[in-house]
């Protein structure tokens, strides 16, 4: 039986308990969702096509930049970038960099940076993510987190909002440290859980915890369109105090066309609008019309695995994207945990425990560069001298040698050296 009480470690992605009307992210234009900027119905892939989405770089700041990466061979052994970041940190000639220009601590346990991304950020869809860096405590850490806001607003400032967990250093990190005026790195936008090009019949938005981020970006971005066809959102928190966005999303429930919105509050029965986990009555009390709509499900893994056996049952497993940031628990088979780890450029040996290699490695007093630690950013890659791995997302198995594999997601199956 799935445990979802698991789901506050799901939440080091994020979002945030509701917009804060002072923030200096767009400005609302109010939730007259009749009147949108860009015209009932806009085609979302006509609008990525014409650049809507992103505000457009003038010609000469495009200009100057390329003119700069002439200059940057010229100011060695530094380049550029180097000199200027000592009076300007947020900008370079290459990397994305954003300046954080707003601070939101809505619930005691997340934190909402709203960004202003240099001119190396190229926008985003709805529902994709971005990589952060940021330095602790001397050391570049990297995690991945979804834009929440609305796709098409043109500002050029994105929304984050990161959910502390126990167990998660960069989390904890923003959540309590993160300033007003401080320089983070980015990647440009990734990822393929986005809202679709064209309006659905009908789209159905799930979500658990802080896997609303991607999602609320969605309803955000639908409104912003002008899309009027129906869209149920359904949501799953602990208690109706831990439910991010809560404020927003009845608002937009009780004015925007065809929006539904169903909460469930799992510590709290008889608090939401139903209670429990998400199951086939969940689905057909939120939407009759579940199995005509196209669906989107973010957050922990036993919510997302419920969801993909029901659309399966029904036959619509086509129409069902999922996306997550946490790690599934690998258990490892029976036979498959003895065995030496050997990291060859260290000369160390350890017994294998069935854990990912980089946990093994870092118990083994070694610092391999790290990155998201979960198979997205490929930082932690190395090159499989010998043995077998299984994929702890997958669950394929990659054989040596000379096989460059992910030491985050990849657990050793037997014997196994790697060039560490």
């Amino acid at each position: 039986m799935a445990i979802y009480r698991l789901w506050p470690a799901a939440e080091a992605r994020g979002t945030h308990d509701r917009v804060e009307r002072a923030s200096p992210r767009a400005p609302k234009r109010g939730l007259d969702w009749n009147d949108s900027s860009n015209g009932t119905g806009t085609d979302y892939g006509c609008a990525m096509a014409t650049g809507v989405l992103s505000a457009p770089r003038p010609l000469s700041r495009r200009m100057l930049r390329q003119a700069l990466r002439v200059f940057n061979a010229a100011a060695t052994p530094y380049g550029v970038d180097r000199y200027v970041e000592l009076v300007r940190p947020s900008w370079s000639s290459t990397e994305v960099r954003a300046k954080v220009v707003h601070v939101a601590r809505t619930t005691p346990r997340s934190v909402t940076l709203t960004l202003r991304p240099n001119g190396n950020w190229s926008g985003f869809r709805a529902g994709q993510h971005t990589q952060l860096s940021v330095e602790i405590d001397g050391v570049r850490q990297t995690r991945c987190y979804s834009m929440a806001n609305d796709a098409t607003s043109g500002t050029g400032l994105i929304e984050l909002t990161i959910t502390a967990h126990p167990e998660g250093r960069v989390s904890r990190h923003l959540q309590l440290a993160a300033r007003k005026g401080q320089t983070v790195g980015l990647t440009t936008a990734q990822g393929t859980f986005t809202l679709p090009s064209s309006e659905p019949p009908h789209l159905l938005l799930i979500s658990g915890g802080s896997g609303i981020t991607p999602v609320m970006s969605m309803l955000r971005t639908r409104c912003a369109l002008g899309w009027r066809t129906p869209v149920t959102f359904l949501h799953y928190a602990l208690t109706a105090g831990d439910m991010l966005y809560r404020e927003e999303l009845e608002e937009i429930a009780a004015t925007a066309p065809n929006v539904r919105l169903v909460r469930v509050f799992t510590d709290q029965p008889g608090t939401g609008d139903m209670d429990g986990f998400l199951t086939r009555a969940h689905l057909d009390a939120a939407t009759p019309e579940w199995t005509s709509a196209e669906a989107f499900v973010c957050g922990p893994a036993p919510l997302m695995e419920a969801a993909r056996t029901l659309f399966a049952q029904a036959n619509r497993s086509e129409h069902l994207r999922t996306e997550a940031f946490t790690l599934t628990q690998f258990t490892a088979e029976a036979g498959t945990v003895d065995g030496t780890v050997r990291f060859g450029a260290s000369e160390r040996a350890v017994a294998s425990d069935g854990t990912p290699l980089l946990l093994q490695a870092e118990a083994a007093g070694l610092t391999p560069l790290t990155g998201c630690r979960m198979g997205i950013c490929h930082t932690c890659t190395r090159r499989l001298c010998a043995g077998v791995v299984r994929d702890a997302v997958t669950g394929e198995l990659t054989n040596g040698p000379d096989v460059n594999i992910r030491i985050c997601v990849s657990v050793p199956v037997g014997d196994v050296e790697i060039d560490l």
